[in-house]
């Protein structure tokens, strides 16, 4: 059985139990409403009258406490369930984020192994590159995608140094990435390390 279909059956017995004990505090009501019209035509004396009355009120604000206790507890339950789920998606954000100085030194090795001209090498470090990218995907992470020409933008950008631009149209743009920036999920963990033109 799913997380969902779990949740979901989860709801419906909440549904169904706080729907039977509506059903019963709504039958003592009625029933406390029949034995008044009863008492009423056998002795209308005032006293128990009042004090039925006054049963009948208590009982209509025990049944207003659960009613509100319940919702209450309906929130409760709505918040830890979403909390539960943002802990799920970003449970590996430790680890994740420190795999990526080993992701980028990786990076800078494949590099400098296909100036190498080995290609035999080149092929075998690939193949254990993309296996790691793979699997570092499949937990959620992903690059963002900044290049040479990107406007600036100091919400997902972090601007290290800025350098007279080398043409006008990398003014107050990116003109280098130094640094890659990852994402998990939709949080930012690493953001983008780049020079921006002046």
């Amino acid at each position: 059985m799913s997380k969902k279909d779990h949740t979901e059956e989860n709801i419906s017995q909440d549904e169904n139990l706080k729907d039977q004990v509506e059903e019963i505090l709504d039958d003592a009501i009625e029933e406390a409403d029949h034995k008044d019209e009863e008492n009423e035509k056998d002795s209308p004396e005032a006293g128990e009258a009042s004090e039925k009355e006054k049963l009948k009120a208590d009982l209509e604000k025990e049944k207003d406490k659960f009613l509100r206790l319940f919702a209450e507890f309906e929130n409760y339950k709505r918040r830890t369930s979403k909390e539960r789920v943002e802990l799920f998606k970003t449970a590996g954000q430790d680890v994740i984020s420190s795999m990526l100085p080993v992701l980028d030194d990786f990076d800078r090795g494949l590099n400098e192994i296909k100036k190498a001209n080995d290609k035999e090498l080149l092929k075998g470090v690939e193949l254990i590159h993309n296996k790691l990218r793979e699997t570092l995907r499949a937990k959620g992470l992903e690059q963002m995608e900044v290049k040479e020409g990107d406007a600036f933008d100091a919400e997902i950008h972090e601007a290290i140094t800025q350098i007279p631009a080398p043409s006008d149209k990398l003014k107050g743009k990116v003109v280098d990435v130094v640094e890659k920036g990852y994402k998990l999920g939709d949080r930012i963990i690493r953001y983008p390390k780049v020079v921006t033109g002046k």
